[in-house]
């Protein structure tokens, strides 16, 4: 029985990548990920309400809200868990192929190589033809910091780094889950990442209420944004042997001197790489809804960014997707034929 199960999600998982990188997230479809981004959004304002004034708070006041955000955090959990869960249960009874291919959707779901790319080679389009307001505005529909200032080059860059993390985030980290797990471990993850992205911010509101949900990401990235690295440097070599654009040797220099240089302990591991590989330097100030907060820069101003970079840092996702997919799914046949 449990042979058959490995199986099926062996079948289930590459169907759901090849299905991701094919037809990514359509527009026109509803996206579980804002489901919970709607189930956090209630919950933080059934918890705290529309805000907190600076005056009258004080060291109990902090612990109250940080219990409060640890509470949205497991709710959140528990709720994208079970109702993952319920789903899959659901279509296995039916049918063990229904089952699957609802493994299938949801793990396709779960990943985001395909839109990522999508998304960032239409700001590439748009420098293509010039118009750098078009790709400010598509630039924005993928980074959280404020775009419509930006100048061509920190377009570019911006649009490199947001592909270099979610290499990480966005695609090997639930990738990996899902491989041990299934949906339903995959889909907490992705719940633990849009708590995070929501709630983990160092402000007023969510210094003290969004606490849980910034630590419980660090950790929940701390081996994906490695294994990531590690791989990422591998499609340097790769893509190196094929293109005089990438340097996997420098990848590997700049992902150890660098890689440590992010306010997030796990930020850093995949642009560092990408940084070294692309011979770019990233990182340095952004702007958040005003706010500049400065950050370290990131590999060695080799030379001035390019549009065609930010289809460079694609070929690194999709070979480092390429690398661990095969790895993971060669480890799960194993495990089936010692059965």
């Amino acid at each position: 029985m449990m042979k058959e199960y490995i199986v099926l999600h062996i079948m289930a998982l590459t169907a759901g990548i090849l299905a991701d990188l094919i037809i990514g997230d359509p527009h026109s479809l509803p996206h579980p990920v804002r489901a919970i981004g709607g189930l956090i959004a209630r919950l933080e304002h059934w918890l705290i309400g529309n805000g907190h004034s600076g005056e009258g708070r004080d060291k109990r006041s902090f612990i109250e809200e940080r219990r409060k955000g640890t509470l949205l955090w497991m709710i959140v959990v528990f709720a994208v868990a079970a109702a993952t869960a319920l789903i899959t249960v659901f279509f296995y009874r039916l049918n063990r192929y229904a089952g699957a291919a609802a493994e299938a959707v949801l793990t396709c779901y779960l990943l985001a190589a395909g839109s990522l790319c999508r998304e960032s080679m239409a700001v590439s389009d748009a420098l293509g033809r010039g118009n750098t307001d078009e790709a400010r505005q598509s630039l924005s529909m993928i980074v959280g910091r404020d775009t419509a200032e930006l100048r061509e080059e920190e377009i570019i860059k911006a649009a490199v780094e947001t592909v270099a993390e979610n290499t990480s985030d966005g695609v090997i980290a639930p990738l990996l889950y899902a491989a041990i797990g299934g949906p339903v471990l995959g889909w907490v993850y992705k719940a633990v990442n849009t708590m995070d992205s929501m709630l983990g911010y160092r402000s007023e509101r969510y210094e003290h209420f969004g606490r849980t949900a910034a630590v419980q990401d660090d950790i929940w990235n701390y081996i994906p944004s490695r294994v990531s690295a590690l791989f990422m440097i591998l499609a340097g070599f790769l893509a190196g042997i094929f293109s005089g654009a990438f340097s996997g040797k420098e990848a590997f220099r700049i992902w150890r001197r660098d890689r440590r240089s992010h306010l997030s302990p796990n930020s850093a591991q995949t642009e560092s790489v990408c940084a070294g590989a692309l011979g770019l330097q990233l990182g340095g100030a952004h702007t958040y809804n005003g706010i500049t907060v400065a950050k370290p820069a990131i590999g060695d101003l080799r030379r001035e960014p390019e549009t065609a970079d930010i289809a460079r840092a694609n070929v690194l996702m999709f070979i480092t997707e390429g690398f661990i997919s095969v790895s993971v799914l060669a480890v799960l046949i194993c495990i089936a034929r010692s059965m």
